[in-house]
């Protein structure tokens, strides 16, 4: 862990402006308009940047407390943030609500949701530990078997003093660890994916929010026949045109009966699951590195006829476009292949 005094901490970047820190931090999170809230006299700042494929660490120091007010931009890139007080606090608030970091409890917060941050205390110390909003979403649509889009609704504040807090604390040391000063983590792209995918499955499996009531659905809320049926029946002709009357024929119900079920049982109505399933076997060829369709052979492929509304569509499941995770896998196969001496 880094230590406290600023003295021993080496900082890339350094100076006495607020515009000139803002600028610097648009170069990870993307523009951004920002205002300070009130004066701030005596300002100085340092930041420091560690960053690997999927996450980056901010270490910023701040010689006194300061508010700010950020207008989140569409070139601002979306993440979850895991704020660590070293030395005094930060605060996230929108409207009147203002979540805290300081000694024993972390701050989590998705940057698109908060429209004002406060540093606290004199010569601030902050670890931030930045993960890119799509490994959020892929890690819910994995974890609950329904679509989703809007805001999750995280508790931002961690106790540290709970189990659930320490375990979230271990893992987040581990990856800042791992990843400051060029680290072992960053070396290694593999470890590194591993280890933010189980920070962000302890995250969504422990932190309380909009979906957690499924992660607790009883062993008799099991789906009744006619909602397997028609889930069997649309695995088996996922890639031809399918409506739901066919769905409803096959499961053996009338139309309302088949909506009925999967609104009880599944959180979700037919067609809605239809689509999940659809996108999520596109995005397993995607994935695949061997595989070289084209993405609107791909989109053709599983029954989107219109590219531009499967790309909005697969962005809100994945907060990503199709094309980025196309190329993101391309470029991880390259640099493994080019590696490779054999």
């Amino acid at each position: 862990m880094m230590n406290n005094s600023v003295g021993d901490a080496v900082f890339r970047y350094r100076g006495s402006t607020f515009d000139s820190m803002i600028e610097s931090l648009g170069g990870v999170f993307g523009t951004f308009d920002a205002e300070l809230v009130g004066r701030a006299q005596g300002f100085h700042w340092a930041i420091d940047l560690s960053a690997c494929e999927t996450a980056v660490l901010i270490t910023g120091y701040h010689q006194r407390g300061f508010q700010f007010r950020a207008q989140w931009c569409s070139g601002a890139t979306e993440h979850l943030s895991i704020v660590v007080p070293r030395r005094g606090g930060m605060g996230v608030g929108y409207g009147s609500c203002m979540a805290e970091a300081e000694p024993g409890k972390f701050l989590l917060y998705r940057n698109f949701e908060r429209d004002r941050i406060a540093m606290q205390g004199q010569s601030n110390l902050i670890d931030e530990l930045v993960l890119n909003w799509s490994l959020i979403q892929r890690t819910i649509a994995e974890t609950f078997d329904v679509p989703f889009s809007g805001s999750l609704d995280l508790l931002p504040e961690v106790d540290l003093s709970t189990p659930v807090g320490r375990t979230i604390r271990n893992i987040t040391e581990a990856v800042i660890d791992g990843i400051r000063d060029n680290g072992p983590l960053t070396q290694s792209p593999v470890a590194m994916a591993h280890i933010t995918q189980a920070l962000a499955d302890v995250v969504i499996r422990m932190v309380p929010h909009r979906l957690s009531h499924l992660l607790n659905k009883k062993p008799h809320m099991i789906a009744p026949g006619h909602v397997r049926r028609g889930i069997e029946f649309m695995c088996a002709n996922i890639n031809k045109p399918i409506t739901m009357p066919m769905v409803a024929a096959a499961a053996g119900v009338s139309t309302s009966a088949l909506e009925a079920g999967f609104r009880a049982f599944k959180h979700t109505t037919p067609a809605a699951y239809l689509q999940m399933l659809r996108l999520r076997a596109a995005r397993e060829d995607l994935l695949d590195s061997e595989n070289h369709m084209l993405l609107r052979e791909i989109c053709l492929k599983w029954g989107f006829f219109q590219f531009g509304r499967f790309s909005a569509v697969y962005r809100a499941q994945y907060g990503e476009n199709p094309s980025e995770t196309r190329r993101r896998i391309c470029g991880s196969h390259s640099r493994s292949s080019s590696g490779h001496v054999g």
